[in-house]
């Protein structure tokens, strides 16, 4: 028989394997993170409009979130878009033409520059567009919000 703090933990280690991470990004309104689901707790800073979080849980009509950083915080979850968004977080993130390094470049981008998802199902090449109309692929490891 498996101890239950043994069980307990294999469950902890696998859960992330079997699920995939819920991401949304902020909608067309910046939003205000809170350190409680409540607009009474203390406010930790403003999200600005298309930043990708990612949802670790759900409390009524609030959401507790995980920036790029790493930091958790509350939202309001009406404040949450679908649309997928991720983040910049390697400097100088080159997008490519094509899903290869050997692809044309067609910018660079600096850390924390948001673009946005284009086909979510990607694994090692990320094809995202650029808010200037730009589109192509960076390496999923230039990017958070996956």
């Amino acid at each position: 028989m498996i101890p239950h703090r043994l069980l307990a933990s294999l469950l902890l280690v696998a859960a992330p394997a079997v699920s995939a991470f819920d991401f949304k990004s902020v909608g067309a309104a910046p939003v205000i993170l809170y350190d409680t689901p409540s607009p009474k707790g203390a406010k930790m800073y403003v999200a600005p409009q298309g930043m990708p979080l990612q949802v670790v849980s759900r409390y009524g009509d609030w959401v507790k979130v995980r920036d790029a950083n790493g930091e958790l915080a509350w939202t309001e979850a009406k404040g949450l878009s679908v649309r997928r968004n991720v983040v910049v977080r390697t400097p100088g993130a080159k997008v490519f033409a094509g899903p290869e390094e050997s692809a044309q470049v067609l910018m660079t981008a600096d850390k924390g520059v948001v673009l946005e998802l284009v086909d979510p199902t990607a694994l090692t090449w990320i094809r995202v567009r650029h808010r200037d109309g730009i589109d192509g692929y960076v390496r999923s490891n230039d990017v958070w919000g996956l």
